[in-house]
């Protein structure tokens, strides 16, 4: 096993150690069936889309696997990314203490949707990866980097950000809570300071990025914004 399959496999167990700790503990009880639900489907639906990687794009699950805050490279996304990690941490934090506490009631039967709506994110996003190699994890342009048109960016020119967005804003349904939903609309405007962030870097340094900005004129949401 190569270095890059080792950091991808720890980096794998970890994020999916992290969020079992996150939901269980807070829930104080392994019943909480909504957090297994969602191990599952986060988990399945991540492993399915690294084996794509691992077999058609090694180059972009490395540029994947570097991540975080550390990782940028602009004093800005540094900042919106330690925002989003605790964002991150809190959609699941708050889960798991509604569970113990009874905050607030989903029915199963909307879990079970919102999981479904999590896989539909996490598929768009898979689009995106078949289709653009560039999309790293930080943000950057490479020497050799084009405009991508193709795909989900014939819609929205930030199509990875859509799916995401989707994923996040089920992920507190799936986990069987309305009290945690404040917590996923705020990291969704975290990702919208990044992606107008992003977009002033590509802007100023990939060509003709300005030309598909005036091809494709929503950003996120399909003839809204």
């Amino acid at each position: 096993m190569n270095n890059l399959m080792v950091r991808t496999v720890l980096g794998f167990a970890f994020l999916m150690l992290i969020m079992a700790l996150a939901l269980l503990i807070p829930a104080g009880a392994l019943a909480f069936w909504q957090a297994w639900l969602y191990l599952v489907d986060f988990g399945v639906c991540t492993m399915l889309i690294t084996a794509y990687l691992i077999k058609y794009d090694q180059t972009l699950l490395a540029g994947r696997v570097q991540a975080g805050p550390v990782a940028e490279t602009q004093k800005s996304q540094q900042i919106i990314q330690s925002l989003a990690s605790l964002c991150f941490i809190a959609l699941f934090i708050v889960p798991g203490l509604d569970f113990r506490y009874g905050w607030s009631h989903v029915s199963p039967v909307l879990s079970w949707i919102a999981a479904g709506m999590v896989a539909l994110g996490f598929f768009t996003v898979f689009l995106v990866f078949r289709e653009n190699s560039y999309t790293r994890a930080t943000i950057e342009v490479s020497a050799e980097q084009k405009v991508i048109t193709t795909g989900p960016y014939r819609v929205v020119r930030h199509p990875m950000y859509a799916g995401a967005s989707v994923l996040i804003l089920f992920t507190p349904i799936a986990l069987g809570s309305w009290i945690a939903l404040p917590f996923a609309i705020l990291l969704i405007l975290v990702i919208v300071a990044r992606l107008l962030d992003e977009e002033r870097f590509l802007l100023a340094n990939l060509p003709g990025y300005n030309d598909y900005r005036q091809k494709v004129h929503y950003r996120l949401i399909p003839s809204v914004w």
